[in-house]
């Protein structure tokens, strides 16, 4: 008779485990479905046509380079482009920011990607300059 009562308390605490796992199951709680994307889209381009890249004026001498992307929060689309300007090996190079629509990317040699922008060194290296706030992961507008 003990054996008996000890059995039945077994499977009666298995079964109710065995539910009480399955109704708090992250599996079958109410959750979205990851999107996932069967095709890439026709217009997409990847960062690295940007990012690191050199940028030139519409003679081609080389005014820049883009040091970084940023991108809209809400929709995610590429506004606006932070180019390095000036200096030498670093020393002395500005920060600006860009608006995206600025700057041209075009191919050559090979089909390479160059950006192209309708200004002048002189006159990126005037322009209102950026750093980057590592504590505020942004970039915030130069003081002198």
């Amino acid at each position: 008779m003990l054996k008996t009562a000890a059995l039945t308390l077994a499977v009666v605490l298995s079964t109710t485990l065995a539910n009480a796992q399955t109704s708090q199951s992250p599996s079958t709680t109410a959750t979205p479905s990851v999107q996932v994307l069967t095709n890439i889209p026709a217009n997409a381009a990847t960062i690295t046509h940007w990012y690191k890249q050199n940028v030139y004026d519409p003679s081609d001498a080389k005014i820049g380079d883009i040091q970084d992307v940023l991108i809209d929060k809400d929709d995610g689309k590429v506004v606006a482009l932070i180019v390095a300007v000036g200096g030498f090996l670093g020393a002395g190079e500005k920060d600006v920011a860009v608006p995206f629509k600025a700057v041209q990317f075009k191919t050559k040699d090979n089909n390479k990607w160059y950006a192209v922008m309708n200004a002048t060194k002189d006159s990126l290296k005037t322009a209102p300059g950026f750093k980057y706030d590592r504590n505020a992961t942004a970039w915030v507008a130069e003081t002198k």
